[in-house]
């Protein structure tokens, strides 16, 4: 069926977007505009966001923000309602024809889908598979990549993450740290473009955080283009080149991490910062009385 989003314009938009989507100084993922409604309460009211090659960027916010259903979109595990979305020059979900946007086929979804990998906040491993099999999987199945070559590849990845000696083991034999690991080696293993973190270290014990956020670090130094949905603010400060914060289904506010995180000018920014350092302290004085109790 061809569908144009409500509120899009074709031909205003894709004028003015055409030179910013493709090129070698294009940005790898260009947003414009995009919209997203469940049951009629609106999710995403008019996302832009623009994310360079190589480039760190980390989207904060509470929750309820439109920070995970913003990347879904990107991925297109949801469909837009407006708007527009390019990845790599490529428009995200559909095919423009006079003017006019048309539905991909699943097909074509799926061929658009491979180059974005997306890590989740569970780790959505196949519990029947050990870790050498879920990152062979995909690449021997979508890919039609030989069994001998993903196993190769497979195994530096899991190298590169810190588990070449688990190989073999089952998710259930792995911890919290360990699956999410897995679960990063599994979307490098496609070779993507584009890498997408949806709070990956949210479902972890404390103590597994750090391990997961090594890998992510690596990957920014390595030259990976990432978007993350975090409230690890020492990460975002740290690793981001740029940091967004939404609220409500609006960008708020966005630049660099010494900026917006070290002296944000809307006072939603600031309230949502000062309650993530409250939490930081209640859960650092939790865990001290823990420790204290042990001895």
């Amino acid at each position: 069926m061809d569908q144009t989003p409500e509120n899009a314009t074709p031909s205003a938009t894709s004028t003015a977007s055409r030179t910013r989507t493709s090129g070698p100084e294009a940005p790898l993922v260009h947003a414009v505009n995009v919209m997203k409604s469940f049951h009629g309460t609106e999710v995403l009211k008019g996302i832009d966001l623009d994310v360079q090659r190589g480039e760190v960027v980390c989207l904060l916010g509470p929750s309820g923000s439109g920070k995970t259903t913003f990347l879904r979109c990107i991925n297109q595990l949801e469909a837009i309602d407006g708007g527009r979305i390019w990845v790599d020059g490529d428009l995200v979900g559909y095919r423009e024809k006079d003017g006019h946007l048309h539905h991909l086929t699943d097909k074509e979804v799926a061929t658009q889908r491979r180059d974005i990998g997306m890590v989740f906040q569970r780790f959505n491993l196949f519990p029947h598979m050990t870790a050498l099999q879920n990152v062979t999987e995909a690449p021997i199945q979508v890919k039609g990549v030989g069994r001998k070559q993903a196993q190769e590849r497979a195994v530096q990845l899991l190298e590169q993450v810190g588990l070449g000696d688990k190989p073999s083991a089952y998710p259930a034999q792995l911890s919290g740290g360990q699956q999410q690991r897995v679960a990063i080696a599994r979307a490098l293993a496609m070779d993507p473009k584009l890498m997408l973190f949806d709070e990956p270290t949210s479902a972890l014990d404390p103590e597994l955080v750090g391990e997961v956020l090594r890998v992510m670090r690596d990957l920014a130094q390595q030259g990976m283009t990432m978007i993350v949905v975090t409230h690890e603010m020492g990460f975002a400060r740290d690793v981001a080149d740029h940091v967004v914060f939404m609220d409500a289904g609006v960008v708020v506010e966005e630049g660099k991490p010494q900026d917006v995180i070290g002296n944000p000018q809307h006072e939603r920014t600031r309230s949502f910062l000062q309650r993530m350092r409250s939490e930081d302290r209640e859960a650092r004085d939790d865990e001290a009385r823990a420790d204290s109790q042990d001895v």
